[in-house]
């Protein structure tokens, strides 16, 4: 016996998640009105929309900046997408501002994985297998996987949590917005300032 989807549920839903409302619909009847796993039926769809959006060529967009309070630290940062008509949307000004927080708040050096320099990471690879000298050499891999994933979580803003809602990380958050928007959008570069460092 199937759950009766009432609109509530995929109003709730759609506001939860920004996808809209059909879709709210068909991932709830495939969840079998089950909440959690039509959020997560939406995310692998949201996923996968913006993974066939990838190659699609990004030269609209901002440049947002950020001050926090106090003037000690500042942020310029470049998100792009395809068009203006997205860029001038407040959702997407929004969601430039809460990069910005996110790069004030947890100082990341690299928008991804892929900027990392290949020295730093044979380095942190190295300090990693120092600290599980004597461990058995199946477990000396995984530990040090486990903290190559942490430094990445600390240095690449894309593998952070996302200071405002932790359970999700930045990579999530901008899957969701190419799912809303339905373009291509890249945090194309950052640039921190504080005072004094």
């Amino acid at each position: 016996m199937s759950t009766p989807i009432t609109a509530q549920m995929v109003n709730n839903l759609r506001i939860a998640t920004g996808a809209g409302l059909l879709d709210c619909k068909k991932a709830l009847t495939e969840a079998n009105g089950n909440v959690e796993a039509a959020t997560t039926i939406l995310r692998k769809k949201g996923a996968a929309s913006a993974a066939k959006k990838a190659d699609r060529v990004t030269k609209e967009g901002l440049i947002e900046s950020y001050i926090h309070v106090g003037g000690k630290v500042g942020v310029l940062l470049e998100v792009n997408c395809e068009t203006d008509f997205v860029a001038r949307n407040d959702d997407f000004k929004a969601f430039c501002r809460d990069v910005c927080l996110q790069i004030a708040a947890a100082s990341p050096l690299y928008v991804s994985r892929e900027q990392v320099p290949e020295s730093d990471l044979a380095k942190e690879r190295e300090i990693a297998v120092a600290q599980v000298q004597g461990k058995p050499p199946a477990a000396v891999q995984k530990i040090v996987e486990g903290k190559l994933e942490k430094f990445y979580s600390t240095i690449c803003l894309l593998d952070q949590p996302f200071v405002k809602q932790p359970e999700k990380t930045m990579k999530d958050l901008l899957t969701e917005r190419i799912a809303k928007t339905g373009e291509n959008i890249q945090l194309r570069r950052f640039t921190r300032y504080q005072l004094g460092a």
